[in-house]
């Protein structure tokens, strides 16, 4: 298996089985579940892989303490608690399209940048079928929940726990339907169908356009749709 830093300073432009020829930066190297090292401590590597289900260990009772601290402490109604619940989520809708397309598309000059670019995202459109790099690993997903919990609780005052609660949701939403689209080959709902497909025209076919990975709806206001 080459070592991250072959794949990182050599051309790696190639083309597809599917008669694609990807731009630089999401050429991809492989489709076979397998997964490259990115530091050459493996303990540092081990922080860059996680299994599918580790975010809902950590974030499922992060959800259901903010619902209850919701109706418990701040004395909101269900009704109330829903309706924050869901616009919080409607917030990681948006959230989600500006991440994927303004940081984890952003094309770095210096090499350091691309490097770390890589590391960030790069590596997913390299080696998209990597099952253990679908998801996004505790080291980024709980400093940045963090960072947002003290962006809606200085925002949003009290209304901050539904608000926060909704987020998460959307984030496991996010990287439940991320890994899916990659691997529950067994789903056949149409709706899952059609965004399985959005998806992996990103991939396989254009990768400056369908930044949506849980919903669509972003990709059509901003014209980010794909082309044909």
């Amino acid at each position: 298996m080459a070592r991250f830093k072959d794949q990182i300073f050599i051309n790696l432009r190639k083309k597809y089985s599917m008669n694609i020829i990807m731009p630089e930066g999401h050429e991809i190297i492989s489709t076979k579940d397998e997964s490259v090292p990115l530091f050459k401590s493996s303990l540092l590597d081990t922080f860059s892989r996680v299994y599918w289900f580790v975010p809902l260990l950590i974030f499922v009772p992060v959800i259901a303490y903010f619902i209850y601290v919701s109706i418990s402490e701040f004395a909101f109604s269900i009704g109330n608690t829903v309706f924050l619940f869901l616009g919080g989520l409607g917030i990681w809708t948006v959230v989600e399209y500006l991440f994927h397309r303004f940081i984890f598309h952003y094309e770095p000059k210096s090499k350091p940048g691309r490097h770390l670019h890589f590391m960030m995202h790069g590596v997913h459109h390299a080696y998209p079928n990597d099952s253990l790099r679908l998801v996004m690993p505790p080291v980024m997903s709980i400093p940045l929940s963090t960072g947002f919990y003290f962006l809606f609780y200085f925002i949003a005052g009290q209304y901050h726990a539904p608000l926060f609660a909704g987020f998460i949701f959307g984030y496991l939403c996010y990287d439940m339907l991320h890994y899916a689209t990659h691997h529950a080959h067994f789903i056949k709902a149409s709706w899952f169908t059609a965004l399985k497909q959005h998806h992996m025209r990103h991939h396989f076919q254009d990768p400056d356009n369908g930044f949506g990975v849980s919903s669509v709806i972003w990709d059509k206001v901003f014209r980010t749709e794909y082309k044909n």
